[in-house]
């Protein structure tokens, strides 16, 4: 009975916590606007295994990028260190205080890959850093773009970023051991903002469809709400048209050539939207060549979407890293604070070495070009 009463009082905690979550989202609706700030501060996180490796020659990049604005004063780099693996299962924190207090000073943030902690492994039970960071800043929206021009492939997705399983990822119970319980959770306020963003994207670059992905067939209580909000949200939008798929089928249509390109824009919850996005960037060559944009109302977050990669240092291919996709977020931060001209330029200069000329090609497996030779390769196009 005790017991019993335990896994009550924890539930009861659980949804305290997200009906004031949900409070919080009724009462803050305004935008920071980064172009009409004095100083826009942008933090960079190197993270674990290969992060650091290829933040390094992305801050470089920044700073030659944004150099005039540098000395000026109007943009600031800080290189954020402390959130590594060792940190973060030293201080039994997700995000240790001290590196947090340094990420909320900052108005945007670059990050590279961290490694987020199995069960029965060496570093804890601490929850995934990029959750976490998503949930402390209410770093709603997930944004990954991906283009394959070849293909005629044109795809821009929203994730729902601080709901679904991985919003209480963390806050499961361990019922006996043949029993364990993981929680879901959608709210109104949380889907309605996610896809009134992925709407206003649609309608402002010219595209007139947008595919919401669920599996409300099975999943009733909470897909059936994003569903339900979602399309509900969408009859604002004369001229788009809504279709609504199952994340199952929708998988299937990414790699069906005859439907893949009447795809535009996705709104999804955050389980779905992980595992989609990824196979969508595998299409376009892997997770290596993808950025993501994790926005929010008062902070932005841009990062690499593949792994931290621990296997390319313990077995000595670090030199071959391949910052392509934390470059990719690189230019999706400079469209964010409004310098796109040095957005076009990068991504420029990324497709001519990627997918134009490729003279040289990075190969993670270490039977390509270096890091530092796909570096010099990039500044050619770009300086």
């Amino acid at each position: 009975m005790t017991q019993t009463a335990d896994y009550k009082k924890r539930i009861e905690d659980i949804v305290t916590a997200q009906l004031a979550r949900v409070e919080n989202m009724k009462a803050d609706h305004e935008f920071d606007d980064f172009q009409s700030l004095d100083k826009i501060v942008i933090g960079c996180i190197g993270g674990d295994g290969i992060g650091p490796l290829i933040m390094e020659p992305t801050y470089d990049l920044l700073e030659k990028l944004l150099e005039k604005d540098v000395k000026s004063g109007k943009i600031e780099l800080r290189m954020i260190d402390g959130l590594t693996i060792e940190n973060r299962s030293a201080a039994g924190q997700a995000i240790p205080d001290d590196v947090l207090a340094e990420i909320k000073a900052c108005n945007v943030l670059l990050k590279g890959p961290t490694t987020t902690p199995r069960k029965g492994d060496k570093w804890g039970n601490i929850e995934s850093a990029n959750v976490a960071m998503r949930k402390k800043l209410d770093l709603f929206a997930n944004v990954r773009p991906v283009a394959i021009p070849e293909i005629g492939v044109d795809w821009t997705f929203f994730r729902e970023n601080t709901e679904c399983l991985y919003a209480l990822g963390s806050d499961g119970i361990d019922v006996t051991d043949d029993l364990a319980i993981d929680f879901r959770v959608i709210t109104t306020q949380g889907t309605e903002r996610i896809a009134k963003m992925a709407f206003d994207y649609a309608k402002a670059n010219g595209k007139d469809r947008v595919s919401i992905v669920t599996k409300a067939n099975i999943v009733k209580k909470t897909d059936g709400k994003f569903l339900e909000v979602c399309k509900r949200i969408g009859e604002n939008y004369p001229g788009i048209t809504v279709d609504d798929w199952y994340i199952d089928i929708a998988t299937a249509k990414l790699v069906d050539p005859n439907k893949r390109s009447d795809f535009q824009v996705f709104i999804l919850p955050n389980l779905y939207g992980d595992i989609i996005t990824d196979e969508a960037a595998q299409l376009q060559g892997g997770v290596g060549t993808a950025g993501s944009a994790n926005i929010g109302q008062h902070h932005a977050m841009f990062e690499a979407i593949h792994g931290s990669a621990p296997r390319m240092i313990t077995e000595g291919r670090s030199d071959y890293a391949n910052p392509s996709s934390i470059m990719r977020a690189a230019a999706m931060l400079l469209s964010h604070i409004g310098y796109q001209a040095e957005c076009d330029r990068l991504n420029e200069a990324l497709d001519i070495c990627l997918d134009k000329e490729k003279k040289i090609v990075i190969d993670s497996r270490g039977n390509g070009a270096t890091r530092d030779e796909f570096v010099e390769y990039l500044y050619s196009k770009l300086f």
